[in-house]
Parts: structure tokens; C-alpha cells; sequence
């Protein structure tokens, strides 16, 4: 089975703060885990996506760029968005499909906006999905705190279906590039 990691907006003002909001909860953490995740990709020769959100300092500078602490294999893609909607507007599906991905593996931030897009579009274009539980952050809002938003997403988007393809939502010590999906299909 063909597979996929997708490391979504894990830049570096997203991560950091800026003046205007704060950094993600848990940033060490998930650092860690994204590297973990995709050192296991890079080693099982799955295909490694990066997809940054253009809004992010406007498109440019270091805070723009992918997380410096994030180690990126050179055969790693990277894809640029404008929408919270990682396949709106990208090569995404187009590159996902030629590759023949069955399976995506989903980390990064933020949890609330482009992580649950991501999760529920993919299953609407055909892939399964792994949501990596302790591989995505945000930094809350007025109403949630970040833990109480990542803590939801887990919950809701696990098991989340479009009929043939769903998201399964497992923890980094899981085998993630061993889906169990298959155990519940009917």
C-alpha cells in the first residue's frame, strides 16, 4: 500500500507567535513527534509532504518557511495553499493520486482550522486517514483552551467517515504506517 505523511502548516510564526497571536501549545512535543513520524516515512520510502498556508507572514521571510527544528528529507514536497483547505488551489490530490497514496498520515497545526480541513477532505478524495493524536497543536481560543481543541478534534474526527474512507485518530507509539482501517470496514 502506497502511503503518505502530510506535515501541515508547521511554519514558523505559526509555532513561535508573533506580536499579534500566541505560539501553539506543546511545540516541543509535536516537534518531536513530527520528526519521529517522518524519519519513519522517509525509512519505509512513503512520500513526505509539506504544505504551507500562504497567510502565514505573508508568504515570506523565515517565518513563512517550515519550522527550522522540522528535519526535511530531501525528496520531501512541498506545496503552498491559500485556503485552510490543503487541496483547494495545490497540487495536493493530483500529486497524492499519481503517486497512488492510499493512506495519509496527518500532523502539524492548526488543529481546529487546517488540521480538521485537511482530515476531512482527504476522506472525501478517497484516502484513508491517520491523525497522528499527538502530532497536531493550536493555541486555543476564547472559548477552548488548546488542549480542550486538540482533546475535541481526537474525539470527533475519530471514526469519521465518508462511507468508504475514513480517519482514525492514533498516537505517535502506534505503527501508523500499519492503517487499521480495514479491521473496521464492513
Amino acid at each position: 500500500m502506497r502511503q503518505a505523511v502530510l506535515i501541515i502548516d508547521f511554519q514558523h510564526d505559526l509555532v513561535e507567535g508573533t506580536p499579534e497571536e500566541s505560539g501553539v501549545h506543546a511545540k516541543e512535543n509535536v516537534i518531536e513527534v513530527i520528526n519521529q513520524v517522518v524519519q519513519e516515512a522517509h525509512n519505509d520510502h512513503h512520500a513526505i509532504v509539506f504544505i504551507r498556508d500562504l497567510d502565514v507572514a505573508n508568504g515570506q521571510g523565515a517565518g513563512f518557511l517550515v519550522h527550522p527544528s522540522i528535519q526535511i528529507p530531501n525528496h520531501a514536497v512541498t506545496f503552498d495553499k491559500a485556503a485552510t483547505n490543503s487541496f483547494h488551489g495545490t497540487p495536493l490530490l493530483g500529486y497524492l493520486k499519481e503517486q497512488q497514496i492510499e493512506h495519509v498520515v496527518i500532523l502539524g497545526c492548526k488543529t481546529e482550522h487546517c488540521i480538521d480541513t485537511a482530515v476531512r477532505s482527504a476522506t472525501v478524495n478517497g484516502f484513508d486517514v491517520t491523525l497522528v493524536a499527538d502530532g497536531h497543536t493550536t493555541n486555543g481560543s476564547v472559548v477552548l483552551s488548546a488542549e480542550q481543541m486538540i482533546a475535541h478534534h481526537n474525539q470527533v474526527l475519530h471514526g469519521h467517515y465518508n462511507v468508504e474512507h475514513f480517519a482514525m485518530v492514533r498516537p505517535s507509539t502506534e505503527k501508523l504506517f500499519e492503517p487499521i482501517h480495514d479491521q473496521y470496514r464492513m
